[in-house]
Formats: structure tokens, sequence, C-alpha cells
């Protein structure tokens, strides 16, 4: 196969006081070793990841104008940024195969297809991707869930389990009633059923430390009103602990209205079997099922590592895009 050429952009960043303080900020960041990686920017590293396990040839972000004929492109992006300006200046033949975090909703980019030659656009799972079928076309929407780096999220039995859960809060509209009607009871009845917890919240750790509380802990607690594919949440679940999800079943983003989608069926475990866990749809249902998951947690009836490992580690993910790359290729 010719050389891969993958394409994930960094959006410049800005000042956030006096100009320049960017730069004192990242040496700080370096100095007291801060990481911080999106999981759209996982996303792009564990692909290469998996392409090293894989041995394939690929290139980082080349210029556009460097790329050979018959050369595949792969444009992965980031949703938090303007996705638009980076693809500008792409004036290659080379069919390109693009998504994840290029936008949010294709509302936002209904003639993509039209400016440039996109010709697979990609979602993790089958939710996203049903609300791209109606811009873009069976032909170009594709499913590709991202790879997990099962050798880093592995369970280690030498460390002491301090913790019976793992409470996971990306709660991320409506906090104030959300942490009243969910949260809170939640959190009673795990002190009425006499189990130890922390909290951790997204967005407010450093990775670092997640990891570590995923090796001290039993099982996890994850709220979230939905996902695509749920690094954290996968990557627990690739250590062998296993998850009790909040899963409403429905979109909750103020912005489906913007996209003239007031109802978008969604889920918050894409990837998961009865080996991960169990789930939940609102608070009275999770008092009905916490006591059978901890049962269940305690008698070791869960293998979540086993399912990660045969959907979602780095080999898989990379073979799913190599297959993806030979489908557009011999047939452009």
């Amino acid at each position: 196969m010719s050389n891969i050429n993958v394409y994930f952009f960094k959006y410049p960043v800005g000042y956030k006081w006096i100009p320049g303080d960017r730069h004192i900020i990242r040496f700080f960041k370096r100095l007291l070793n801060i990481k911080n990686v999106t999981g759209a920017e996982k996303v792009f590293l564990n692909l290469c990841k998996g392409f090293d396990l894989l041995k394939v040839k690929y290139t980082k972000n080349p210029s556009f104008k460097s790329i050979k004929p018959n050369e595949p492109v792969i444009i992965l992006g980031d949703e938090l940024y303007n996705s638009k300006s980076f693809l500008a200046g792409y004036d290659q033949p080379n069919p390109i195969i693009a998504g994840i975090g290029l936008m949010t909703h294709p509302a936002e980019w209904p003639n993509l297809l039209q400016q440039y030659p996109v010709v697979k656009y990609l979602q993790h799972c089958a939710w996203a991707n049903d609300l791209f079928l109606p811009y873009y076309g069976k032909a170009v929407c594709e499913e590709w869930p991202a790879g997990v780096d099962t050798q880093k999220w592995s369970p280690n039995n030498r460390i002491e389990k301090k913790f019976d859960i793992l409470l996971y809060n990306k709660i991320r509209w409506h906090k104030t009633e959300r942490y009243q009607s969910l949260r809170a009871p939640v959190i009673q009845k795990l002190n009425e059923f006499g189990l130890s917890y922390i909290e951790i919240v997204y967005g407010n750790y450093q990775e670092k430390d997640y990891f570590k509380l995923v090796q001290q802990s039993r099982a996890m607690l994850f709220m979230c009103e939905h996902e695509t594919q749920g690094f954290a949440l996968c990557e627990a679940l690739s250590a062998d602990v296993p998850v009790l999800a909040w899963d409403p079943g429905y979109c909750q983003d103020p912005a489906r209205f913007k996209w003239n989608a007031p109802v978008i069926k969604t889920t918050t475990i894409p990837f998961f079997d009865e080996r991960c866990g169990m789930s939940f749809t609102d608070t009275n249902a999770f008092l009905n099922t916490i006591e059978h998951f901890w049962e269940k947690v305690q008698k070791r009836n869960f293998n979540p590592r086993e399912y990660v490992a045969e959907n979602l580690s780095l080999k898989v993910s990379a073979q799913k895009m190599l297959a993806i790359i030979n489908k557009v290729y011999t047939s452009s």
C-alpha cells in the first residue's frame, strides 16, 4: 500500500490574558508534565499507534502539495475548532476519508462533498452515523470506532482497590437540575449501600490521575448524556473495570433545535455488551439496578476487557481503517 497521509489539525492557541502568554503557559505545562489530550486528538494518536503495530507506512500532517498521486488521505478534525479553515487550500484529486470531528452535526457543513473530494465521512458509532446519512448518503457515511490502547489500559492486580466506585461525572447540560435529580440521589444511595466512592469531573483532571483512579477502583459509575465512543469509559473497560452507565437514550444538547432535530435517539454506551456492565435510564432505574450490579461485580461476572480486546484494540481499529482505505482507493 502507498504511504498514507494522516491529518489532525490543532487550532492555534491564542492568548488568554496578554499577547504571548500562550508560550509561558506551554512552558510551565511542559515543566509540570501537564499534558492535555482531547478525545479528538486521541483518535488521531491511537490510529497512528495502530498503524505502527501493523507496520503501515504513513506521514503525519504533510503539506497538501506534497501528496503524491494515489496516496490515501485521511483528515480527522476536532469539533471544538473551525475545521473549515483546516481544509482550505486542499486542491489535490486524491479522494479524502474525513470525519469524526470536522463538525458536530452535518447541518453545520451541508455542502462539504461539493467543496472537497470527500468520498467517506466517518463516525464512531451507529447513532452518530445515522445523523449524517440524510446529508451525505449511505455510500459516503461509514462507521469506524477508534482504537483503545489496551496495553496501557490494562488491569494491575498489584494495586490496592481503594474505592468501590469511581464516579465519572460528565454531566454537560442542565447541570443544576441534573445534580439535584440524578447526582444527589445516586450519591445518597451509594452512602446508604455502604459503597466507598471517589468522584472525577470531566475536564477537571489530568489523564495520569484518571489512570491511577481506574486502577484503584472496583467499578465505575458513568454519568453522561450521550457518547459517540467515550474514550474514558472504553479505557476503564479495557482495564477490566465494569461500568454502570446512565443512558437516557435521547440527545440533551440544546443545539439540537438549531439543527432542526429536536428528537435524536442516542446512547451513552455505543460499544458495550453484557460483559461490560449494566445501564440505567433515570434515577429510579438506578435505585433498582445498583444492588444487582454490585452483586455481579463481587461475583466477577463481568469481563469488559475481553470485549474491548475483541472490538476496540489499536490493531482492530487500524485494520478497519485499512479496509476503508482499500475500498476507496481500489474503486477510485
